[in-house]
């Protein structure tokens, strides 16, 4: 009688989860989660991690299965339940972060046969390589290859999950017990049905509308569906299958780029940690100019109103991270990691592909094609948020403010400085390169 092993990982979901499906072909499956302390570091993320736990064990449950909860190393855990159920085989989706490598490189030290899986993108990294290297660099030829190559077929969810006898599944914990610190107030769900909810209703009343309103910071149109990929909740692929046609094409375009920085990553390690492309000049190190970044005071509306829905929420809109970021490196002048490492801290969808090559693509180091790229906050704000609904909502302190003020450069009651002590000052000024 055969016994498999699925170590879950970022695919927690039973619907398109081909490791899931592989391994429902043996007689028996022992579905795993490990709960490595070298991951549980953001309180965000794992509180999310916990609810999509949860979720994903009440799915197995119905299916007649469970999943087992260890804690520590993952080979460490999975040789140890092998011996246990008598396991001659492991099943796992194929992440290409470093951290992914690295487990997947000690799982095969281990005398299992070991199969990793697609799942974690649309197109897998490395499936798409230039003719003269083994990534691409740059998006637009990636979209035409990206946006022609074959799909994988759908993995069908398994009807049933045979669990050998005598195993514990073990407690799920709580957040508390695993990592220490503050959670945001409003967060969104975890889980792969409060997921498949959230894009059921997305792209039945919004994602047609996508392309013309996703860059509206008020409305809040977009899909907020990044935390259910991060996590895996929800199939990439099926989502991008469901978003062809209408006015999607720009989403579409959005899923080929979190591919992008995947497959980048994939090919340079360290991109969380070194610039991709080689910088000219320094970085300023203005402690008070970063403290009032990360708390949302700046003096700049939409800069610090970016701010305080990411501590709000563990999520900020993708137009307001494009505006904070680029406040941060090109009119602060301050080193991107410091950015990447706040957002790091407090955003539930916090990929180190996505989250580090944003970073360095507005920065200028990554694989922006106009590193000189510079956006005023002060022009962004009168075309995304012209009514000013979107300051208003994050600041209260503004919250009386008509839309002919409300974006105006603020000072603090405090008499803490805004950023306009900082060079280059942002009222009138005109960055060399700015594109608006």
């Amino acid at each position: 009688m055969s016994t498999s092993i699925l170590l879950f990982t970022r695919d927690l979901r039973v619907r398109d989860n081909p490791a899931l499906a592989a391994a429902c072909r043996a007689d028996r499956v022992v579905p795993l989660f490990v709960l490595d302390d070298a991951i549980l570091t953001v309180p965000n993320r794992v509180r999310f991690l916990l609810e999509s736990l949860a979720d994903l064990r009440a799915s197995l449950r119905a299916a007649g299965g469970d999943l087992l909860v260890r804690r520590g190393d993952p080979a460490a855990e999975v040789a140890r339940l092998s011996r246990e159920a008598g396991a001659d085989a492991l099943h796992l989706a194929d992440e290409r972060s470093a951290y992914g490598t690295r487990r997947l490189a000690a799982l095969r030290e281990l005398d299992l046969a070991v199969t990793a899986h697609p799942g974690v993108t649309v197109v897998p990294p490395g499936a798409l390589t230039p003719a003269n290297g083994d990534h691409y660099r740059v998006f637009t030829p990636y979209w035409r290859v990206w946006d022609a190559a074959r799909r994988r077929p759908e993995a069908p969810e398994p009807k049933a999950v045979r669990l050998p006898d005598g195993l514990d599944a073990g407690p799920l914990p709580t957040g508390a017990e695993l990592v220490s610190g503050p959670c945001s107030p409003d967060p969104a769900p975890g889980g792969e049905r409060a997921g498949r909810a959230r894009m059921r209703a997305w792209l039945r009343e919004t994602a047609d509308e996508y392309d013309r309103i996703h860059d509206d910071l008020a409305a809040d149109r977009t899909s907020r569906l990044s935390a259910y990929l991060k996590f895996g909740c929800v199939s990439p692929l099926e989502l991008e299958r469901a978003s062809r046609g209408g006015g999607r094409e720009g989403f579409r375009r959005q899923l080929a780029w979190r591919d992008f920085h995947h497959q980048v990553a994939a090919a340079f390690p360290g991109l969380a940690r070194r610039d991709y492309r080689p910088r000219r000049g320094s970085w300023n190190r203005d402690e008070d100019a970063l403290a009032a970044w990360r708390e949302g005071t700046t003096g700049i509306p939409i800069v610090d109103a970016g701010m305080r829905q990411l501590r709000r929420e563990g999520f900020m809109h993708n137009r307001a991270r494009l505006v904070t970021a680029s406040f941060l490196t090109r009119n602060l002048n301050i080193d991107w990691r410091e950015g990447l490492r706040h957002f790091d801290a407090w955003l539930t969808d916090g990929d180190v592909a996505d989250n580090a090559g944003n970073w360095q693509w507005v920065a200028g180091t990554g694989n922006n094609t106009r590193p000189g790229q510079v956006m005023n906050p002060l022009r962004q704000a009168a075309r995304f948020d012209r009514g000013g609904d979107y300051v208003r909502r994050y600041l209260p302190e503004l919250a009386e403010l008509d839309a002919r003020h409300v974006h105006h450069p603020w000072t603090l009651p405090d008499d803490r400085r805004s950023a306009l002590d900082y060079p280059p000052p942002i009222s009138g000024y005109r960055t060399p390169g700015e594109d608006g």
